[in-house]
């Protein structure tokens, strides 16, 4: 590798990441919604709708972190202190419900099999858990 090469992984903020990440959950979220509720249109079930009902409260949630995570990019460095903690507040309860829409696409999975459903809603719940107890932000301590 050369000398003067950037490696992608040290460019790219856990921000950027976490973006990432709501922006493939927006996109799965929108591709379930309408496929699955055309599907609830043709052969309405109750575990459907409410699976859709738990991803549709979701979705202003995602749209939101995106406001935010724009403002906080054009305001960089021109905030409070104390305003930036209640961005960064807002922004991680947005990224929590988000991730809750994965409950409703497990809900998803339940209605077409009990067995895959439950194991993705409990996969789903440990996962989130791990993720976010992972993720907090280093502390001075721990960069020494």
């Amino acid at each position: 590798m050369a000398e003067k090469s950037v490696n992608v992984e040290s460019r790219t903020s856990s921000q950027d990441k976490r973006w990432t990440i709501m922006a493939a959950l927006l996109g799965t979220n929108t591709a379930v919604m309408l496929f699955q509720g055309i599907q609830q249109e043709a052969n309405p079930q109750f575990i459907r709708e409410i699976a859709l009902a738990i991803i549709a409260a979701s979705l202003p949630f995602q749209g939101i972190y995106f406001l935010i995570y724009t403002f906080l990019l054009e305001h960089n460095g021109k905030l409070s202190k104390d305003r930036m903690d209640r961005l960064h507040l807002a922004s991680a309860v947005c990224q929590i419900i988000a991730y809750g829409s994965l409950v409703g696409v497990g809900l998803m999975w339940y209605s077409q099999s009990t067995y895959v459903g439950a194991a993705f809603v409990i996969s789903t719940i440990f996962a989130v858990i791990l993720i976010r107890s992972v993720m907090n932000p280093v502390s001075s301590d721990e960069l020494e």
